[in-house]
């Protein structure tokens, strides 16, 4: 899917093309984003900057700044991804279509757990709700993009293993998986998930990268990090360490 096999994990409101071009001597995909498609995720990211002082995209038309911004990344060296939040399926398989057309990766979030944007039926609800999540995901896929999901570990009430089944059965091809503090859950979901799986959370060198990739992540990401060429140095040689060995 990539190589190396680092990925920039989406930093909401900070990650764009420029922070991806930054950042392609270490990895080999950059997840953009997150990006609010549809009306009750877009006000949701308002109320999130006003309420949070967060940072967020806010364009008037989402479908054209994602596309935009994966154009702004055609002549680099890294493959691009876009993670999405949205709680309707046809701005999903808008966005689905752009990033098909330039062989990105489009990220399915069912990831943010901020109380705006789960109150509005996306982000770390849909972990709750599968057949709303295997929804959009059957959804992107069928309108062409290579499709992932960003979740999480440690959701009350979700088996996240059970769950990576049912979105594989969906058409997924990636897995990207914040472990939080439960890190062995990379190996309960390798064990459900035939996709390529990626790795998250607290990862910044040699241990944390073989951990995971011991686990049967196939690639790791790098979160708040990303900035850091020496982090990113370290993840990227640690990685190739791994698959070389």
């Amino acid at each position: 899917m990539f190589e190396p096999r680092v990925a920039l994990a989406s930093l909401s409101g900070e990650a764009d093309a420029a922070w991806a071009r930054d950042a392609s001597d270490y990895a080999g995909l950059a997840v953009l984003g997150g990006l609010a498609l549809d009306d009750a995720t877009q006000r949701a990211a308002r109320e999130m900057v006003a309420d949070r002082d967060r940072t967020e995209f806010l364009p008037d038309d989402p479908i054209d700044f994602l596309a935009g911004e994966l154009d702004a990344l055609a002549d680099a060296d890294i493959r691009a991804g876009f993670n999405v939040r949205t709680t309707t399926l046809a701005p999903l398989r808008a966005a689905s279509r752009e990033c098909a057309r330039r062989d990105a990766v489009l990220e399915v979030n069912a990831h943010c757990r901020q109380s705006e944007m789960c109150d509005a039926g996306a982000g770390e609800s849909l972990l709750r709700d599968g057949e709303r999540l295997a929804e959009q995901v059957a959804a992107a896929s069928d309108a062409g993009a290579t499709v992932s999901v960003k979740v999480r570990a440690e959701v009350d009430g979700v088996d996240l293993p059970a769950l990576a089944a049912r979105l594989d059965s969906a058409g997924a091809d990636c897995l990207h998986v914040d472990a939080m503090d439960s890190e062995p859950v990379i190996r309960e979901v390798r064990e459900s998930f035939d996709g390529f799986l990626v790795a998250n959370n607290g990862v910044r060198g040699r241990e944390t990268v073989h951990e995971y990739l011991d686990y049967g992540a196939d690639a790791v990401s790098v979160g708040r990090p990303s900035d850091n060429p020496r982090v990113l140095a370290r993840v990227r040689d640690a990685t190739a360490e791994w698959f070389d060995a």
